[in-house]
């Protein structure tokens, strides 16, 4: 629960700065950028431990990114035993406005073997693993698990991939009409039978030995592989209740934790987090190896699983869009983008915190950004995987956000833990991006030298907004 002292110390600092803003600023509020519409819906709060942070309304304007390195008491941060403070300070303001208030860990993750089985010309192992925890143990969670034949421990990318081979899919709510294409999440839609359902796709699980076959290369660099249904662990839909409640928080993990309003986004990272538990206890995982990636909206939950895990030992999300590594200040409508604070909480609500919703128009209230995230990771290698072409993550907000946590990467003497890599792609993962990672973390994680740079930017232009 937070504390009554944390609550008023937060509340001091922002009265301390109300008016950081200052002359000329340009806070981009609901008059200039559109209000939400009057028919959308509220969803129903969730009483939580945390209580209540201030309003926007009661947050000042401040243009410039917030500072990690600035107690709530307005101290500055000059030791890594301060950081330790400030970090559960940022864990706190970012679970409540920006993803939700996540469980605690269960402390009772087991694994049990599924199958087994030898692919790639008997090159690499594959394993599925079911895992079970939760109160009464009642949660459970597929992994595929792939390892390259031989002597071990092996550092493990994490990544998910749609249900793991061996493994059957779990049946899915509905996506309502216009999910994910414009369409504010908080309007009324259609009853039930008023227009014909498009008809269910069938789901492929690919096999073992398919795989492992796109994955070589990373066997033969010596990395295990281990994939999930990020879906497994909370679904991906914008369907409500007839309360107006969100649907998925009935499916999946949501049930058994009723008092937390954490989002689709937290849920996906407090998975990787069970994935964790179990991989620290397998031999053949090199258990201070452990990647995490994802693409687009899992990117951003990797992003999330490694700023609140801090035994994930490298991050190395994948074109992340709104809402993940690019600052929401830098993000959307007026700078090339298109996906900007008020298009993340119109489309994807359900992804994130009940409390950002309250910032559309005002992102200059915002009492964080997202290089927070990658501040979190610290001094954990950490690199953004980004596309030269694509208009989802776009490179100076980006790149503001990379420059902003580079202080507190400087605190630990680890600015070189930071990196970012352009790939001559759009919104989507490549070969490039995979030599990418694996070459940041053999130079981070293994002691290899690598022949490369990862803090180049793609735009070295000024700054503007």
């Amino acid at each position: 629960m937070i504390s009554q002292q944390v609550r008023v110390s937060l509340i001091g600092l922002v009265l301390a700065v109300i008016g950081a803003g200052g002359a000329g600023v340009h806070a981009q509020n609901a008059s200039a950028q559109g209000d939400p519409d009057p028919r959308a819906t509220p969803v129903p709060a969730i009483r939580t431990s945390m209580g209540t942070l201030p309003t926007p309304g009661d947050l000042p304007l401040r243009v410039e990114m917030p500072d990690p390195l600035r107690l709530n008491d307005g101290t500055s941060v000059t030791t890594t035993a301060q950081w330790k403070r400030r970090r559960e300070e940022i864990k706190r303001i970012l679970e409540y406005y920006a993803v939700g208030q996540m469980p605690p860990a269960p402390g009772n993750v087991k694994g049990r073997d599924v199958l087994s089985q030898v692919v790639l010309d008997g090159t690499v192992s594959y394993r599925l693993v079911h895992l079970s925890f939760g109160p009464g143990a009642a949660l459970g969670l597929n992994v595929g698990i792939f390892t390259p034949v031989g002597r071990g421990p092996f550092p493990a990318v994490i990544m998910p991939g749609g249900t793991p081979p061996g493994a059957t899919p779990l049946p899915t709510l509905p996506h309502p009409p216009g999910q994910g294409h414009g369409v504010d999440a908080l309007l009324p839609v259609e009853p039930a039978g008023a227009s014909p359902a498009p008809p269910a796709r069938p789901v492929v699980v690919d096999d073992a030995e398919t795989v492992a076959a796109r994955n070589r290369e990373l066997f033969r660099r010596g990395y295990a592989y281990v994939t999930f249904a990020n879906g497994d662990c909370a679904e991906d839909t914008t369907l409500r209740n007839p309360d107006g409640s969100w649907a998925f928080r009935s499916t999946r993990f949501y049930p058994a934790y009723p008092g937390y309003d954490w989002g689709i986004l937290a849920g996906w990272a407090w998975g990787v987090s069970r994935i964790v538990d179990y991989l620290v206890t397998d031999p053949s995982i090199a258990r201070a190896q452990v990647i995490v990636s994802g693409v687009s909206r899992t990117g951003k939950s990797a992003m999330v699983a490694a700023a609140f895990d801090e035994r994930i030992a490298m991050a190395a999300p994948v074109v992340t869009g709104g809402g993940g590594i690019g600052a929401y200040r830098f993000s959307g409508a007026g700078r090339g983008g298109k996906e900007g604070l008020i298009d993340m909480v119109k489309k994807y609500p359900n992804w994130f915190s009940p409390h950002l919703r309250d910032f559309w128009g005002q992102v200059d209230r915002l009492p964080f950004d997202e290089h927070w995230f990658l501040a979190l990771a610290a001094p954990r290698p950490f690199i953004a995987l980004e596309g030269t072409t694509d208009q989802v993550s776009l490179a100076n907000a980006v790149k503001q956000s990379e420059i902003g946590a580079r202080p507190v990467y400087a605190l630990f003497g680890a600015a070189d833990r930071l990196g970012v890599n352009y790939a001559d792609h759009g919104h989507a993962l490549t070969a490039q991006d995979w030599t990418a990672m694996l070459d940041f973390s053999d130079q981070h994680l293994r002691g290899m030298k690598v022949d490369r740079r990862f803090d180049r930017f793609l735009d070295d232009a000024p700054i503007e907004r």
